[in-house]
């Protein structure tokens, strides 16, 4: 199943995901965590946690949260699709926006010929 989703992925997301994986285990070491408290701490196996170290897409994005939390790391998940910063999403947005339509004021009736 590996290759299936490593396929699939486009290479900067890949690269990403190694990256987080990488800095993942960087920020465990500099905490002198070991692997085995590591896993303990986040509810995992010492197996997912050495995916989620690879950067392993198959790992759920809730484990990489968990272990992000463990490490006291959690606070950039709140900005990583924030509304406020998506540049093209609120140009688009605005770019759609309705705009006010002004119904004109309604003409007085004519009066009928045979009034």
């Amino acid at each position: 199943m590996q290759k299936r989703i490593q396929g699939t992925l486009p290479l900067p997301v890949r690269r990403l995901l190694r990256k987080l994986g990488s800095d993942i285990r960087d920020a465990r070491l500099r905490r002198r965590i070991r692997a085995t408290t590591m896993a303990e701490r986040a509810l995992i196996s010492r197996t997912t946690l050495h995916k989620i170290e690879r950067g392993d897409p198959g790992v759920s994005m809730g484990n990489y949260a968990t272990v992000l939390f463990v490490l006291g790391m959690e606070d950039g998940l709140a900005e990583l699709a924030d509304r406020s910063r998506d540049g093209l999403g609120l140009d688009l947005l605005e770019e759609h926006l309705p705009q006010r339509v002004r119904h004109p004021a309604p003409r007085p009736r004519r009066a009928r010929r045979g009034d």
